[in-house]
Formats: structure tokens, C-alpha cells, sequence
């Protein structure tokens, strides 16, 4: 029986499942082409090293979390928006946390760069949501700063189980989210 024919799709695939088990961090070329059942010399070509491989896995990422966002605030606005882009950005942190990882570790590389247009949908999921806000032009920098840093935070704290001492998360998960919509309404 012939063995189905590897795709460049089938290795990134399977690159970004590798990373959510072991770790960003910990990938290898070697650790792949093992996972794959091929030699480490056939993945030269779909991809050109490892850092496309985690170029290419941190597009994927920032493209999956950018359809989560907008599939969880289409046709919302305000606070529920608002909620709707902390719960995906949490369910993917959470849920995927190898790709997370390859979303903020790598850098663009231009205006035409794959990423760059991938997390640029993202930023305007972002900005659709603060519309709603009214922030002050000059605002809306530190207002995405500010909520991307504190769903980070969260997030990434969650995912590595670090809330350890007594009370609900979902509770300070809620809580945050009041927190933030409060102070974007006040900052008009």
C-alpha cells in the first residue's frame, strides 16, 4: 500500500500540534520528521529550516486565533464584544499553547508578510471592537496595548495553571473583563 503523499499543509499541521505538546521552544526538525514517520532531510521540502517552520506555524496561529475573535464577536459591540475577544483570545491561549507561544515569538518580516497581514486582521477585529468606545485617536494604541497585554497575562498564567490560590478564576476572568470595559468608558 503507497503511503499518502506529505503536503506542506500536512507539515505545518502537524509542526503546530507538535508544538502545543511539547512546547514551542522545544521544537526540532528532527522531533517533527520523527512525529511525520520520514527522515529529517524530507522536510527540506515543504519547508526551508526550522525558523520557516515557525514562521509558518506562527502564521497559522495568528490566523486560527484571528477566526476564533471573529467568530466569537460577530454582531457583538460594547462589553459583550469585549468579552467575546477575551474569552477566544483565552480559549486559544489555553487550548493551543505552543501556537500561542509562535504568535508573539516571532517578528514580521514587511508590509507583504503573511503574518503581518494575518495578525493585521487580528488589530482590526480589535479595533472594530473599541469603536464602540470612543476613544480619543491618540487613545486607541494604548487602549489595544493595554487589553492585549492583560489577556496575555491571564491567559498565560491560566494555561501554565499558576492560579494556585483560593478563588474562582472564572469569577477574576469576569472581573477583569468589568474592569477593562469600565476604564475604556471612562477614558472618553
Amino acid at each position: 500500500m503507497a503511503r499518502k503523499r506529505l503536503t506542506f499543509d500536512d507539515v505545518v499541521r502537524a509542526g503546530a500540534e507538535l508544538v502545543d505538546e511539547v512546547g514551542y521552544r522545544e521544537l526540532t526538525m528532527g522531533l517533527l520528521a520523527e512525529r511525520l514517520g520520514i527522515r529529517t532531510p524530507s522536510l527540506y521540502k515543504h519547508v526551508d529550516g526550522l525558523a520557516d517552520l515557525q514562521r509558518r506555524i506562527a502564521v497559522l496561529a495568528v490566523s486560527e486565533l484571528g477566526d476564533e475573535i471573529r467568530d466569537r464577536m460577530q454582531g457583538k459591540a460594547g462589553r459583550d464584544a469585549l468579552a467575546a475577544l477575551a474569552e477566544a483570545f483565552r480559549f486559544y491561549a489555553t487550548a493551543h499553547p505552543g501556537r500561542y507561544t509562535a504568535t508573539i515569538s516571532t517578528d514580521f518580516a514587511g508590509p507583504e508578510d503573511e503574518l503581518f497581514r494575518a495578525s493585521s486582521r487580528v488589530v482590526g477585529s480589535v479595533e472594530a471592537m473599541l469603536s464602540s468606545y470612543d476613544l480619543e485617536p491618540g487613545q486607541l494604541d494604548h487602549a489595544m496595548r493595554t487589553i492585549r497585554c492583560t489577556l496575555h497575562g491571564f491567559a498565560t498564567l491560566q494555561a501554565s495553571r499558576a492560579f494556585r490560590w483560593s478563588g474562582d478564576p472564572e469569577e477574576s476572568f469576569d472581573w477583569m473583563i468589568r474592569f477593562l470595559d469600565e476604564g475604556l468608558r471612562r477614558m472618553k
